[in-house]
C-alpha cells in the first residue's frame, strides 16, 4: 500500500470521526451550561448515573460511531449512500435531543425526539451491517446506551410531575 493511500484512509478517518465528535460538540454548547444549574435542580430517578459517567460513555460511544462511519464509507458498496445518509440522520436527532432536552428544557418533547433517535439508530445498525457487519456491530453499545438515556428521560419526566 502506498504512503498516499495510507494518508488518505487516515485521513478520512479522521475526518469520520471528527464529524462525529462536531455532533458532540454542538449539543455540548446546549449542554454544559444547564447541568450545574437547571439539569441539577431536576429530580432524577434513583437509577440515574452520577454526572462524570456520562462525558468517558459518550466520548467512546461518537468514536465507535467514527470508526463505524469509516468503515462503511471505505467499504464502497452498493448501499453506502443510503447508508451514509441514515447515519446523517440520526446524528442530526442525536444533536437534537441535547437542544430540546438541556437546551429548551422540554424534557417530553425530548422523549419523543430520542425515541425517534433510536429508530433511527437500529436503521443504521442495520443499514451499516449490509455494508459493513462489523460496522453495524460497533453501534450496538449507542443503541444500548441510547435505549437506556430514553428509561432515564422517561424517569425525569415521572419524577418531576
Amino acid at each position: 500500500m502506498s504512503n498516499t493511500l495510507t494518508l488518505k484512509r487516515l485521513a478520512l478517518l479522521v475526518g469520520c470521526i471528527a464529524l462525529a465528535f462536531l455532533a458532540a460538540g454542538i449539543g455540548s454548547l446546549f449542554t454544559a451550561a444547564e447541568i450545574p444549574t437547571w439539569y441539577a435542580a431536576l429530580q432524577k430517578p434513583s437509577f440515574n448515573p452520577p454526572n462524570w459517567v456520562f462525558g468517558p460513555v459518550w466520548t467512546v460511544l461518537y468514536l465507535l460511531q467514527g470508526i463505524a462511519l469509516y468503515l462503511v464509507i471505505s467499504a464502497k458498496e452498493k448501499n453506502t449512500r443510503l447508508a451514509v445518509a441514515v447515519f446523517m440522520v440520526q446524528l442530526v436527532f442525536n444533536t437534537l435531543w441535547s437542544i430540546v432536552f438541556f437546551g429548551a428544557h422540554q424534557v417530553e418533547w425530548a422523549l419523543i425526539v430520542i425515541g425517534m433517535l433510536l429508530v433511527l439508530i437500529f436503521a443504521t445498525i442495520r443499514v451499516f451491517h449490509e455494508v459493513s457487519p462489523l460496522a453495524g456491530r460497533l453501534l450496538w453499545p449507542y443503541a444500548a446506551w441510547v435505549s437506556f438515556a430514553t428509561v432515564l428521560n422517561i424517569g425525569i419526566i415521572v419524577v418531576n410531575k
